[in-house]
């Protein structure tokens, strides 16, 4: 009997569908007509044991247990997935053959692989489990998969990464936490101090760009326009370049900061005879952008409707598992396997059909072009996202799911269209020594721009002559003032998410970060930001998201190491080298374990000084009493306290 793992139910129908009928339905399973059985996880069915069953000392909060590190690690179910562990651990006992269908990414792959060691499958049962990869619930793409099946021990090291992230943050979590809360207690702070090696430097971000913020003094700087003229009275500006002789008058932006040299400048050009120095006119091509990964998705879904991540991630749930209208959500991929341009006309054929204000752009479509994001080796366990092949009028959706569906599908489209075509004119003219650049940009094709809502305003340039003389009737001096940094958005928070590096203090580890190196997953940064708003050290002020009091207070007073992106921006690093098979689990987590016991030595050392400005009544944590639903004997629902 071969036993398919599904990740969860709604992937487990889904496999059940392409399989041979006729279908039995049994406790935590499906039985298939010809004796195979599909059964399925609920998400994680395992969880990391807390410190007291490890040692009841560890039930009581103090300095001395810690660090808390496990000499083995042990994995426990819970009341809510019991009774489904207990179905499986029954079937895969009887199976012949084991086929993982956990989602295609790290944590995916974990959490069948602990049920299958947890239920003790060794030898050549555990050598022989094979991997079946699912990006698409539609019946033809399960199909697809299932003829497609890889061993499982190709993803050994995708597991990995994925336990050693889990007890890296359980390590980390845990000991911080306890040691900075029983530091506030000292103080008389009634609250837990949650420390997390992703929400505490996301924190901070917020935290450094509010005082940013606050700190900035606007300062004025200075440009000019020379105003300029051919002798067919053909007008436009362009604007001075300053030599290296004015740096010691420029800010570090290099930004001109005395007026008077500015306005000296612009006297010496007014009524002044110009020569074009060079002028160079070049068409050039933009390439589409690439399919969405789930960041990507989420950062334009905020830019262009205001959507929170985690709006977006539960449209994108429910247009995967319920709808079946686009592929695996949680992706972190932008590429996609070659062989699915084979796919292109259905999917195509399927946004027509089922978003009308799509059509003419479907029809539009060269299905020949095969561009950049069809690339199978920066394909592994997932690609992007993209809209499946399936049938179904938008309109039965929510406003939210449509929205969401409809950019995935237009982003789609674009890889099947040509290039932006656009020219660019760059002048250079001197005029009385000094050099003054214009500029000018315009359409050529729409290509693949044909498709957003907006187009860019074309500007314009006389065709110019080097040597050519031109006529300046007066230079002006432009004031501007600087502007503060920005304050972060849903949208401006993922993508600094995404793109760490950027606020990476160390120079040498920014050095080696690649753009890609992210501060948490795609699959869980909607859910951290959730939870910095849910313990109330985040707020929304109308678009923006700032620190609330509490969320100042607790940055102010953990060590910086912990409030910065680096050291997180690292570990993404290293569990992406494990993936890779780069870098072993010990080579990740020994030295973690050093560098924690460090911190943790540091923090009792500084005492409770450290965190006596945290506000002593506000309790983030404090437990809410929340309405719970459970089944009474005769089977109705009642309420009860938490």
């Amino acid at each position: 009997m071969i036993l398919y793992i599904a990740e969860k139910p709604s992937l487990a129908r889904a496999i059940a569908d392409a399989l041979p009928k006729p279908h039995r339905k049994a406790e935590g399973c499906i039985h298939l007509g010809n004796g195979d059985i599909v059964s399925w996880c609920i998400g994680h069915l395992l969880t990391q044991v807390d410190p007291e069953e490890y040692d009841p000392i560890y039930k009581k909060w103090q300095f001395e247990h810690l660090p808390i590190i496990p000499e083995k690690w042990k994995l426990k179910s819970t009341p809510r997935t019991s009774k489904q562990l207990a179905v499986l651990k029954k079937l895969i006992k009887q199976a012949d053959q084991l086929v993982h269908v956990g989602d295609p990414d790290r944590e995916g792959q974990l959490l069948v692989d602990e049920v299958i060691h947890f239920s003790g499958v060794k030898g050549n049962k555990l050598q022989q489990t094979q991997r079946c990869l699912v990006s698409d619930l539609t019946i033809n793409a399960v199909k697809r998969s299932l003829q497609q099946l890889r061993s499982n021990q190709d993803f050994v090291a995708l597991s990995t990464s994925a336990l050693a992230r889990t007890r890296a943050d359980w390590l980390y979590g845990l000991n911080l936490t306890r040691v900075y809360t029983l530091q506030a207690q000292k103080c008389g702070y009634k609250g837990v101090i949650s420390v997390g090696r992703v929400q505490t430097p996301l924190l901070g971000l917020v935290v450094r760009r509010d005082e940013q913020i606050a700190s900035f003094v606007s300062k004025p700087f200075y440009e000019v326009l020379a105003h300029l003229s051919s002798e067919q009275n053909e007008s436009f500006t362009a604007k001075w370049k300053p030599s290296e002789a004015c740096l010691k008058y420029q800010d570090e932006e290099g930004r001109v900061v005395i007026k008077g040299l500015a306005e000296n400048v612009a006297a010496r050009i007014s009524g002044q005879q110009g020569t074009v120095s060079s002028f160079v006119a070049k068409n050039k091509n933009q390439v589409a952008p690439l399919p969405y990964n789930l960041s990507a998705l989420q950062i334009d879904a905020a830019k262009r409707y205001h959507y929170s991540a985690q709006q977006v991630l539960d449209s994108c749930q429910a247009l995967y598992e319920r709808h079946k209208l686009i592929t695996y959500p949680r992706s972190d991929s932008r590429y996609l396997p070659r062989n699915h341009h084979r796919q292109a006309n259905l999917v195509t054929k399927a946004i027509a059909h089922n978003e009308p204000k799509l059509k003419l752009a479907s029809e539009g479509a060269d299905l020949a072009i095969k561009g950049r994001a069809w690339n199978d080796k920066k394909v592994d366990a997932h690609h992007a996202i993209i809209p499946t092949d399936s049938h179904k009028a938008l309109a039965t959706l929510d406003t939210q799911s449509r929205n969401i569906y409809q950019l995935i599908a237009k982003q789609y489209l674009m890889q099947f269209y040509p290039d932006y075509r656009y020219a660019e004119c760059v002048a250079e003219i001197e005029i009385n020594g000094g050099i003054f650049i214009a500029k000018a940009k315009s359409r050529v094709s729409d290509g693949w721009k044909a498709l957003l809502d907006k187009q860019e305003k074309d500007t314009y340039l006389p065709t110019l002559n080097k040597g050519q003389k031109l006529h300046c009737a007066k230079g002006e001096v432009v004031e501007k003032n600087t502007q503060p940094p920005a304050h972060f958005t849903d949208a401006t928070l993922l993508s600094a998410m995404s793109n760490i590096a950027r606020f990476v203090k160390d120079a040498s580890l920014k050095s080696v970060l690649k753009e890609t190196d992210g501060l948490g997953t795609e699959a869980t940064r909607a859910g951290i930001i959730e939870l910095l708003f849910k313990r109330q050290f985040l707020k929304r002020t109308g678009k923006v998201i700032i620190a609330t009091d509490v969320g100042n207070k607790l940055i102010q007073s953990l060590p910086e190491t912990l409030t910065l992106p680096d050291m997180t921006a690292q570990w993404e690093m290293q569990l992406n080298a494990i993936s890779d098979k780069k870098q072993s689990y010990n080579g990740f987590v020994l030295p973690l374990q050093q560098q924690l016991s460090k911190v943790i030595d540091q923090a009792i050392t500084d005492g409770p000084q450290a965190l006596k400005d945290l506000p002593m009544t506000s309790n983030p944590f404090k437990k809410s009493y929340r309405k719970k639903t459970t089944i009474n004997k005769r089977g109705s629902r009642k309420k009860q306290r938490a």
